[in-house]
């Protein structure tokens, strides 16, 4: 009876396993994720180690520990799916020590045995005698090669979609500083005579919104890549592109008002479904301060732009703003995205002077 049960304990812990593997790799979308081994590890992992990269004492010492998270909870979850399926098929053959030779004296032996077999290794000092035993061992063997498999294929695809992400991004920086802002951006198009590219960039962010949606939700393990440039984030370059397509919507006169209603239509999706899914708060406010606000109009009008009128333009922009300037702001600060113009929290988070704009004393941190 006891032998028995620690066969199904074993066969309940390998399908947990597997089942951990299939929905973290092989299923192309997002999956509920409450009582699987990827959810106790990512998000308390992050939580623990975001208090070590904020106590650093310097930027660059605080992007080199945080950087180092998701490469290495990737290789963490690697090397608990293979212990947990040593673990379940170690109960398996402790269960059906009978049918192992030479006789298995304790779990521990058993959970060795299981180990050689999931890894392939097979020394041949223990070997299965049994029809039952040894299909096991050979599927032992299977899952194990599998899961292997199946996690570098993982790593090729989440660094694949890292490659795609941080393209647009490196590129944002000459046009929006870095960290980047939509006021900069706005400002730079401008007085190069590039006004006319606007529809274009749009275009191609939109996409990139779309494509950094599908992979982050099937692969949320890719959230928490940080971008091998300084200053730089996928969280504040969103950001920026979306204030950009707002203060084309709501305050400039001539800007491409039908490319900037996609992106932005594209953005809020993406803040919205990856704020739900990360738990990330939200609400509606603007998350700018009115004097900021005409800040910006004059940093515009000094570029060149024409602008609507100050109040019609404030009540426009705040309404489009509030869509998602809480959930962007609590995502920089969950992901500590370097703090830029309007997004980030400088309060815990300690940043050196970016290289292409001087961000305002006062960002938003609500």
């Amino acid at each position: 009876m006891f032998e028995t049960l620690q066969v199904i304990v074993g066969i309940a812990v390998v399908f947990y396993i597997l089942n951990d593997v299939f929905q973290s790799v092989v299923v192309p979308r997002s999956t509920p994720a409450r009582y699987r081994l990827t959810r106790w590890v990512v998000r308390p992992g992050w939580r623990a180690w975001r208090v070590i990269g904020l106590r650093t004492h310097s930027s660059g010492a605080r992007e080199r520990i945080l950087g180092v998270f998701a490469p290495l909870v990737v290789v963490v979850l690697l090397l608990l799916w293979l212990s947990g399926l040593a673990l379940g098929y170690g109960l398996i053959f402790y269960g059906l020590r009978a049918q192992l030779h030479p006789a298995v004296q304790d779990f521990p032996t058993a959970l060795y045995f299981a180990g050689t077999s999931v890894l392939t290794i097979g020394f041949g000092d223990f070997v299965a005698t049994s029809g039952v035993a040894r299909v096991l061992a050979l599927i032992a063997g299977g899952t194990g090669l599998g899961t292997i498999a199946l996690a570098i294929s993982f790593l090729f695809s989440l660094y694949g979609s890292f490659q795609r992400r941080e393209i647009l991004i490196v590129t944002l920086d000459a046009r929006a500083g870095a960290p980047p802002s939509g006021v900069n951006l706005l400002e730079t198009m401008a007085k190069l005579g590039m006004i006319d590219d606007l529809p274009s960039f749009f275009g191609e962010w939109e996409k990139w919104a779309a494509e950094v949606l599908d992979s982050h939700l099937a692969y949320p393990v890719l959230a928490y890549f940080r971008s091998s440039h300084d200053n730089e984030s996928w969280v504040s370059a969103l950001g920026a592109v979306l204030d950009a397509t707002t203060l084309v919507l709501t305050t400039v006169v001539d800007g491409p008002r039908g490319p900037a209603k996609m992106m932005f239509a594209m953005g809020t999706h993406l803040v919205e479904d990856l704020a739900r899914f990360f738990r990330i708060e939200r609400d509606h406010d603007p998350g700018v301060e009115r004097y900021e606000f005409d800040q910006a109009r004059e940093r515009l009008a000094a570029a060149g732009w024409s602008l609507l009128g100050p109040e019609e333009s404030w009540v426009a922009f705040s309404s489009l703003r509030a869509q998602y300037a809480v959930a962007l702001n609590n995502m920089a600060k969950w992901w500590t995205a370097p703090p830029t113009q309007w997004i980030g929290d400088r309060s815990y988070v300690r940043f050196s002077a970016p290289r292409h704009q001087d961000v305002p004393a006062r960002v938003a941190s609500r």
